[in-house]
């Protein structure tokens, strides 16, 4: 138990320097090609944040896991609008802009409702059993290309958010920064749940609520890290296109993919979840759109629901 929990805190220490290094790399990337940080956080650090989503899925998936693999998706996505922006929100208060609230949330209600009906088989189709097919797999692949297509149209369309002068940074150094922060997000978040879930069945803890908090918990600690140091710099534009960016990957690419390698049973995942995860993105634009600005009070709101869903269903378990 105590090699699990030095494992715990060396893994949360590597999410936080990585972290730190890709929000600078980033941010220098942006820079140099001339593009604003919201383009930046929904395309480069969004995917290589969730990479640790996509190989927990894609390994769940292949080993015939498909719950588990939707699951963890789900659940990385309810903490990525709750808790991720939430805690941004509360450090420090995020000021809103147009896009943001009339395009970049929306796609993040979007991707959740395209799951809701690509999943939910029984209740819209009549069909014995919820199965994500290939079919469905390659239907979230294509709405991932053209979420592509969008924030390439956002980079030629937006000029650079930041107009504060800064040093450049040397392209071999922004390369360095976005390998090493990747390398540390994905091997420390992997490191830390890993130990998490060896202690959670030191203590009993079942494998469901292990998944849907400990897994999905854990492998959203990068986007985490990523976004809570980006707002801390500043770079509220990436802190915000992190979490949308991972939303919709974590959705349309890693279950596309994973359901096109090997169609995926969900039963397990009930509608009071589908529900949750919609209504989370509902809950962040109703608050980003009252005054074009999450506030303190706010993102508390949304860390509290969290909780209260957590202990839904710690309490549904038991």
């Amino acid at each position: 138990m105590l090699l699990d929990i030095i494992f715990l805190v060396a893994g949360a220490v590597i999410i936080l320097w990585g972290a730190d290094r890709l929000t600078d790399g980033s941010s220098a990337l942006a820079r140099r090609l001339n593009v604003s940080e919201t383009v930046i956080g929904l395309t480069v650090v969004a995917m290589g944040s969730s990479l640790p989503e996509f190989s927990v899925s894609l390994f769940s998936s292949i080993q015939g896991s498909g719950g588990m693999s939707a699951g963890n998706i789900v659940g990385s996505n309810l903490f990525n609008i709750l808790v991720i922006t939430g805690a941004v929100a509360v450090v420090k208060p995020i000021s809103i802009n147009a896009t943001t609230i009339w395009k970049d949330i929306p796609l993040t209600i979007l991707a959740s409702l395209a799951l809701f009906f690509l999943a939910n088989d029984i209740l819209l189709t009549g069909q014995s059993e919820n199965i994500l097919t290939r079919s469905d797999g390659a239907v979230m692949i294509l709405f991932f290309l053209i979420f592509l297509s969008y924030t390439y149209s956002l980079s030629k369309n937006k000029p650079q958010e930041n107009n504060e002068v800064k040093e450049e940074m040397p392209t071999w150094k922004i390369l360095v920064f976005l390998l090493l922060g990747f390398s540390c997000l994905v091997g420390g978040g992997e490191m830390l749940v890993e130990a998490g879930t060896s202690l959670a069945r030191t203590f009993g803890i079942s494998e469901t609520v292990i998944g849907l908090t400990i897994l999905a918990g854990g492998t959203s600690l990068p986007e985490f890290a990523a976004s809570l140091i980006a707002a801390r710099k500043g770079s509220v534009g990436m802190a915000v296109g992190n979490v949308v960016g991972s939303c919709v990957f974590n959705i349309f690419f890693v279950l596309g993919v994973c359901s096109s390698v090997n169609p995926m049973q969900v039963g397990d995942i009930d509608i009071v979840q589908y529900t949750a995860l919609v209504g989370s993105g509902l809950l962040m634009w109703i608050f980003c759109h009252s005054k074009r600005a999450l506030e303190r009070w706010e993102g508390g709101v949304m860390c509290f629901c969290y909780v209260a869903f957590i202990t839904y269903l710690v309490l549904q378990a038991i």
